[in-house]
């Protein structure tokens, strides 16, 4: 099927095609538009006509789009999620979840614009001279937000981006993942169909190559959302200049496991957190700093806990599945390599087929090793034995990421320590890495992100404040 980009309103081909083959079985699940720099102008000019219509609307008006296209996206969950586990390879079952949650998200950003819209505010708690003077303090969009998303979450990280933008009076042009843009396009169809105004969201796709860098520097952009690899974060870091951006990038994140904690359930939060989604997930588990007192322990716990886990099919819904394509598991493989020739112990077996790896865990990883720094994006996990829960915080800190650690312990005084004393955005306490409910701050420093994201806070981030001052 030849899928279209949704401009002003119409469904419109290009020239050029990229065809999207499924990871799971190089099956060709249709194309999609490669568009070029004048059919991205053209967008672009488009988008800017329809934002003085759709901002002047009032919001209870903006979110009556918001709640049909969520009830489309609820009533066609389960051919969305079809699309969806074929063209990322994710298990049929998370696949339908991601597109009711993402309903959710977007009737949850109505509701959180409908409760935002502004303030009163009074200046007599101040000198005298200000008795008599009142702000009105409103929230305006930013204009025009070009939303760029992820392979891996390409139906909810594209409506983290878009519901909160549009709710807030923003029009959006929207660059989905090349792999994944099916289910984003589809996504998008939602709120078209939902009847909402040509403009308000366009799309774009096309090779990042040829349109990459002229989307993030054109001068039409006003604020620029994307979700990514920290390399690209920062390039858009760089071509953005002054424009503001909300980034959600990579992460090491750790698990430092106390001798106090509870082995067993650490153990099985530290797989679910690991290996769910086949370790596609930038709120993944990465590796794990443990108590040498209790390593031998815990990692007999781990290994038992990796080995319940299937591999195979999205559509049997294993737990482990394809990675999107070869070259990420290539760069796995690497990291694996690595480690063993430096020494660390597999676990379990190393096994490859084409992009399919059995997951894999490491003991005895150390410092020197590329699996104790690097991302891996897939099912591999390493150990890494301390002997103080200070060295634990000083190996984390030391990561070019700050996306989140997890802190397993019975002390509840000790973990509070430990994550005050931990640089990153969020600090999950007897419990995975994830990302919370989507009403929920996310963030992350250093190279994981720029700017906070969840609902609230992303109306907050695409919108800017202005102030009315009435002298009475």
């Amino acid at each position: 099927m030849k899928y279209k980009n949704l401009v002003n309103g119409e469904w419109k081909e290009s020239e050029k095609e990229i065809k999207i083959y499924s990871p799971i079985n190089d099956e060709e699940l249709g194309s999609v538009p490669s568009m070029t720099r004048e059919e991205v102008d053209y967008a672009m000019e488009t988008a800017k006509i329809a934002l003085g219509g759709w901002r002047s609307l009032a919001v209870v008006e903006r979110a009556k789009y918001l709640y049909k296209a969520a009830e489309i996206l609820e009533r066609d969950k389960e051919i969305i999620g079809t699309v969806l586990a074929k063209e990322v390879s994710k298990g049929i079952k998370a696949a339908i979840s991601e597109v009711v949650r993402t309903a959710d998200l977007i009737r949850y950003s109505a509701e959180e614009g409908l409760r935002s819209v502004g303030e009163i505010v009074e200046g007599g708690s101040f000198e005298a001279a200000s008795k008599r003077k009142v702000a009105m303090v409103r929230k305006e969009p930013m204009g025009l937000v070009l939303a760029i998303a992820p392979f891996n979450y390409p139906v909810n990280l594209s409506a983290s981006k878009i519901a909160p933008a549009l709710i807030g009076g923003n029009v959006v042009l929207f660059k989905p993942p090349t792999q994944g843009a099916i289910s984003g396009l589809l996504l998008v169809k939602a709120f078209h169909e939902a009847g909402i105004p040509a403009g308000v969201i366009n799309t774009v796709t096309g090779k990042g190559s040829e349109i990459g860098d002229y989307l993030i520097a054109h001068p039409l952009v006003d604020f620029i959302n994307f979700t990514g690899s920290t390399p690209v974060g920062k390039r858009i870091g760089e071509l953005a200049g002054m424009r503001p951006i909300l980034l959600e990038l990579g992460g090491k994140d750790g698990a430092i496991v106390s001798d106090d904690a509870d082995l067993e359930k650490a153990a099985k939060d530290i797989v679910s957190g690991a290996f769910s989604y086949s370790g596609q997930r930038c709120t993944a588990i990465k590796r794990v700093l443990v108590m040498e007192s209790v390593a031998d322990k815990l990692a007999g716990l781990i290994k038992a806990e990796v080995e319940k886990l299937t591999v195979g099919d999205p559509f049997e819904n294993a737990d482990i599945t394809p990675l999107i394509d070869n070259r990420a598991a290539d760069f796995i493989e690497g990291l694996i390599e690595d480690a063993q020739e430096k020494g660390a112990k597999a676990l379990t077996q190393i096994k490859r087929e084409k992009n399919l790896l059995w997951p894999v865990l490491f003991d005895h990883v150390t410092l020197d090793m590329r699996i104790a720094w690097e991302e891996p994006f897939g099912p591999v996990l390493p150990l890494i034995r301390i002997k103080s829960l200070d060295e634990a915080i000083e190996i984390c800190n030391g990561s070019e990421y700050g996306l989140q650690t997890s802190v397993f312990t019975k002390n509840i005084v000790q973990a509070f320590d430990i994550a005050g004393k931990l640089e990153v955005g969020t600090v999950q306490i007897n419990n995975k890495t994830q990302r919370g409910p989507d009403n929920f701050p996310f963030l992350g420093i250093k190279g994981s992100g720029v700017g906070v994201q969840g609902i609230k806070y992303s109306i907050e981030s695409m919108t800017k404040i202005k102030s009315i001052v009435i002298d009475l």
